[in-house]
């Protein structure tokens, strides 16, 4: 794999004439709908076995093997055909074997929400291990409001991939509530109520598992928070079912917040089969530009997370959006949530580059409309390969979209060359 980016002047038969690939291929794998008129900034994601180079000045194999990680003995057993390596002559055309070693097997979890596509659906399925549908809202009496969900199930099933049931807290008209979680649970028998309807419904739907998404619980419930996904663990492993719980990005055992109280990752890690960590939202609707999930920000909650949970029991978030801000931020203004790929179309529609934070390890451009300033971040390829190595460096279970109801091609090719996807379903 070789991820590209796009300079001034480029063509896509530029590109593909330099890598010595087809133009046409180029253009499918990455759902190209505008090839004849790249963005500076683009990235452009290369799929092939090998690629033809022109050796440029001052170049040698040492420096092409490592422009392209690729290893020299490769590079030399690749060009038979040239007798002196130390002397090659400007111009001539090698041979790059791109013989990518993938970094293992990880599992792969994906929200969608009931009216994905059935063609966005059927594309991304492949590639997971796991499709949470979000998702069931728990009721004050103990019961569970459902959504239309059959043609998810259905289809997850026939693809060898693992239906989960996320069920949450979100209160009907509302938004996440502590108080619908405190009235249910801590009410006896509200609580057996609820988990034996979490139970029939799952099974009668052909779910594999639950999914847990309580947010913003009162932080003096983490006690009762803890012992409903005990009792919980336990009652859905007699029925064989898989529980997952998603959780809040934390730094530290004691961090402070609504958000961040209730949930005790060591307790999670102790009792459920994947903690699903939110490592997303620093750039949030309502909050100051900046990286939705900066690499910086991620890498000092794997740090604390590891230390709590066993790391394989983890699926790190990766976000499939971004947003665009007007600026000068104004506290109380919403940004505009946008796709990975209309990031790239408001770039090319504006005339503007896309630059890169490599801090953050993400991409941002500005752009003027009329009078007013905007700035957008997003992810590309460049930003999900470096997400995507954390699960090597942390030893993670795998990595959880959010959400995969837009279709990013260039998430799934950059995925796929790094990474084999666990199925539990033979």
């Amino acid at each position: 794999m070789i991820i590209y980016v796009v300079k001034k002047g480029d063509t896509i038969y530029s590109i593909a004439n330099a890598f010595g690939v087809s133009a046409e291929k180029i253009i499918s794998s990455n759902e190209l709908k505008n090839p004849n008129d790249l963005v500076v900034g683009q990235t452009i994601v290369i799929i092939s076995d090998y690629i033809k180079h022109k050796i440029q000045f001052g170049e040698s194999l040492y420096s092409i093997s490592r422009k392209y990680n690729v290893k020299l003995e490769d590079i030399i057993n690749a060009n038979p055909q040239i007798t002196n390596f130390k002397n090659i002559k400007i111009g001539t055309e090698i041979i790059v074997p791109l013989n990518d070693e993938k970094l293992g097997t990880m599992r792969v979890n994906g929200y969608v929400l009931p009216g994905i596509k059935e063609s966005v659906l059927i594309k991304t399925l492949p590639n997971l291990t796991y499709v949470s549908v979000f998702s069931y809202q728990v009721l004050r009496d103990g019961t569970l409001k459902g959504v239309n969900d059959d043609y998810i199930i259905k289809s997850a099933l026939e693809y060898k991939v693992a239906p989960i049931m996320t069920i949450t807290n979100i209160e009907e008209g509302a938004s996440f509530s502590g108080d619908l979680f405190n009235s249910v649970v801590s009410d006896a028998e509200l609580k057996e109520t609820l988990i034996n309807n979490i139970i029939s419904t799952a099974k009668s739907k052909g779910y594999l598992g639950v999914d847990v998404d309580f947010e913003y619980l009162n932080p003096e419930d983490k006690n009762l928070y803890n012992k409903f996904i005990q009792t919980l663990s336990v009652r859905l492993k007699e029925n064989g079912l898989i529980l997952n719980t998603a959780l809040a990005p934390k730094t530290s055992a004691n961090q402070m917040g609504v958000l961040y109280e209730a949930h005790d990752y060591g307790w999670h890690g102790r009792y459920v089969d994947n903690v699903i960590l939110m490592t997303y939202e620093w750039g949030y609707l309502y909050g100051p530009p900046m990286a939705v999930a900066p690499i910086n920000s991620v890498k000092k909650v794997l740090n604390y997370a590891v230390s709590e949970i066993p790391s394989n029991k983890i699926l790190m978030g990766v976000p499939n959006y971004g947003y665009d801000w007007n600026i000068p931020f104004k506290q109380g203004t919403a940004a505009r949530v946008i796709t990975n790929v209309e990031g790239v179309d408001i770039a090319r529609n504006n005339n503007v580059a896309i630059d890169y934070n490599y801090l953050s390890q993400a991409p941002y451009f500005n752009y003027i409309n009329g009078m007013q300033k905007h700035i957008v971040w997003f992810d590309d390829a460049r930003s999900i390969q470096e997400k995507l190595k954390l699960v090597k460096d942390y030893n993670l279970g795998g990595v959880s979209y959010w959400n995969l109801n837009n279709y990013f091609p260039q998430n799934w090719l950059v995925q796929n060359a790094l990474w084999n996807v666990e199925k539990i379903i033979q």
